[in-house]
């Protein structure tokens, strides 16, 4: 009796030194997962595609969040001025590589916050022209990333703007001064290409909802004939304002996204962006797995989409050409 109440306790005392170390075990293995630091301008809630996207260029990696990987996420809620702060923050957190997406101003801010730490970025502009890297062929530094173009598409979509409303001859342009970098691409790519077609470009600024509604009164005195709203995470959250607002006043819109056309907006055209979240989600997990940003060459965006919604066009006496009904990647009836 008494050996086998020596055999209980010793099964007792390694039962109890096994679910003692089992916590070490797992605060291990938890300490040595990657941890991925998720820098963005905008707000999580408008974001669940990209997000999709970029989840599953990590899954195409070999990683899934929670799994093996760790996400720290950082959004600046459209606060611009913030994201310095918010990379600041994931340094100090010793982040794995940080996925600054959502144009040059989380990617400069996570630039200026480490020399060290591999940045992932998703821009419209030229990389080189903004300083991140030294050639798309070979970046030299601690970045890499997807160049989308949409920047340089501006005149592409003008143009297409003009097709669909040939009797335009004044166009305003919305941009957010906030994010000035983009704000200062798009008005030099555009201005030249106004006149050309013989456009008279009228610019109107807006970083909020209320500068959004006073431009749109603006808009409502002036009578343009159609608005150009550029590519921007602050009007991408507040697209319903937006496709809402010109319907209201009866102003044909273009738009970056398709997603304002899903909203009810007239016409997009750009970087098919959930496509673009997956390439930064692969280039995540490359670096993850020991490939260094230096040796990654920049990934030019190849994958663009053209939306119209056809109701909206009815709805302003426009008659859709048929070839851009052709040329349509999706039109919505």
């Amino acid at each position: 009796m008494q050996f086998d109440s020596l055999k209980r306790r010793d099964f007792i005392t390694l039962l109890g030194g096994a679910a003692a170390a089992w916590p070490i075990a797992a605060r291990a293995q938890q300490a040595a997962m990657p941890v991925i630091g998720f820098l963005h301008p905008a707000s999580p809630d408008r974001f669940a595609d990209r997000l999709r996207g970029f989840r599953q260029g990590l899954k195409d990696a070999g990683y899934v969040e929670g799994e093996n990987v760790a996400i720290e996420y950082r959004w600046a809620d459209n606060q611009f001025d913030r994201l310095p702060a918010l990379a600041a923050e994931l340094v100090r957190r010793q982040v794995s590589v940080i996925a600054a997406l959502g144009g040059p101003v989380p990617a400069l801010a996570a630039k200026a916050a480490t020399a060290i730490i591999p940045v992932v970025f998703l821009v419209a502009e030229d990389p080189v022209r903004l300083g991140l890297v030294a050639s798309l062929a070979r970046p030299s530094g601690n970045l890499t990333g997807i160049n989308f173009f949409n920047a340089e598409l501006g005149a592409k979509r003008l143009e297409l703007l003009r097709t669909l409303v040939p009797g335009a001859a004044r166009v305003a342009i919305l941009v957010n001064p906030a994010n000035a970098q983009t704000t200062e691409t798009t008005l030099r790519d555009l201005e030249p290409a106004g006149r050309a077609m013989g456009l008279q470009l009228q610019v109107l600024n807006a970083s909020s909802s209320r500068d959004i509604d006073k431009a749109f009164e603006a808009l409502a005195r002036d009578r343009p004939d159609a608005v150009f709203v550029s590519l921007d995470t602050s009007f991408a959250d507040r697209r319903v304002q937006l496709v809402h607002l010109a319907s209201r006043h009866a102003i044909p819109a273009t738009y970056a996204l398709r997603d304002f056309v899903e909203a009810g907006g007239l016409i997009s055209y750009g970087t098919n962006f959930v496509d673009a979240y997956r390439q930064a989600g692969a280039y995540t997990g490359r670096i993850l797995k020991g490939a260094k940003p230096a040796d990654l060459p920049v990934v030019q965006s190849s994958k663009f989409e053209l939306v119209i919604n056809h109701q909206t066009a009815r709805i302003l006496g426009l008659t859709v050409p048929q070839s851009l009904l052709v040329a349509a990647d999706e039109v919505i009836e």
